[in-house]
């Protein structure tokens, strides 16, 4: 006899360790939290033990006692076999949605350009972007899988290396010299455009240390234009506001279209930030979760 009838309260049960809570549970479910507490305590009534261990503060007000952590293994595997299972009742009609997050400045320069690829070798999955420059959690379930720029070690995900990543410097070509003889000692003369964003432990370079590189020891190399959005950084390039040392992966399609000109191509600054696929590995036991992965691998950020 399978015991079907606890179905919703094994869903309530795994969300709410997914999430610590009740409350990011219930977002999930589309219930209240009031009605996830009640699911679950039906369940520990059921079983005839707290299946929780309950905390009146922190990120994560609930933990699982022992036994619940052991079988919650078990439940979410059967809660995603449920669902493919479903999935093959509809047969063709069927349709999943994969959930990927990145930045406004990957989504714009490289992922959009690349999404009909996607579509014509998977049909029918559809894609929903979550477009933001914050660290979405997926291991809690924001996202089901992420592209990510930064050292390669994120807590409860999986990171598959993409590519490597290096810092050049551009600029529209309407601003370029009538000669089209572009020196370090005349980009140290444009207006130089500064990108504000935190980058920890990636050695990306200041401006002053670029052109220190290049030869040229420029006292006054701080003024310009700051901004703290390294997409706006990008979009003020391509409107001639000035130079910019940006990521390459993300300007290779403004430079093969022309409107941006990559300057003094010699001058290498490989960092220590490379992208990666992300994502958790209950998130990757769903088809549409690995085959967009399995895409996103195959299909290097370079291309």
């Amino acid at each position: 006899m399978r015991f079907l009838t606890r179905l919703k309260s094994l869903q309530a049960l795994e969300a709410s360790a997914r999430h610590g809570s009740f409350v990011g549970a219930a977002s999930e479910l589309d219930v209240t939290p009031a009605a996830v507490g009640q699911l679950v305590r039906s369940l520990e009534d059921w079983v005839g033990y707290p299946l929780f261990r309950r905390s009146r503060s922190g990120a994560e007000r609930l933990t699982p006692v022992d036994e619940a952590q052991e079988a919650l293994e078990d439940i979410a595997h059967g809660l995603d076999r449920l669902e493919s299972g479903l999935k093959k009742l509809r047969g063709r009609k069927a349709r999943s949605i994969v959930v990927v997050t990145a930045s406004q400045a990957l989504v714009a320069n490289w992922l959009l350009a690349r999404l009909n690829d996607f579509a014509a070798a998977y049909p029918t999955i559809d894609v929903r972007l979550d477009v933001s420059d914050r660290v979405i959690d997926l291991a809690q379930g924001e996202a089901d899988i992420g592209i990510r720029c930064g050292m390669g070690s994120w807590k409860g995900v999986k990171a598959t290396h993409l590519m490597d990543e290096e810092i050049i410097a551009v600029c529209h070509h309407r601003l370029l010299p009538p000669d089209d003889q572009v020196t370090a000692g005349w980009i140290a003369e444009q207006t130089l455009i500064h990108d504000g964003t935190p980058h920890p432990g990636g050695d990306f370079p200041t401006w002053s240390e670029w052109l220190a590189r290049s030869g040229v020891n420029q006292a006054s190399a701080d003024r310009g234009l700051r901004i703290n959005s390294t997409a706006a950084v990008i979009q003020a390039a391509v409107a001639a506001r000035g130079v910019a040392l940006v990521r390459k992966a993300l300007v290779a399609q403004e430079i093969e279209s022309g409107r941006l000109v990559h300057l003094l191509p010699e001058q290498r600054w490989p960092v220590k930030w490379a992208y990666y696929a992300v994502a958790s590995a209950k998130a990757l036991r769903r088809y549409e979760v690995s085959a967009f992965h399995d895409w996103l691998t195959e299909k290097p950020l370079r291309e």
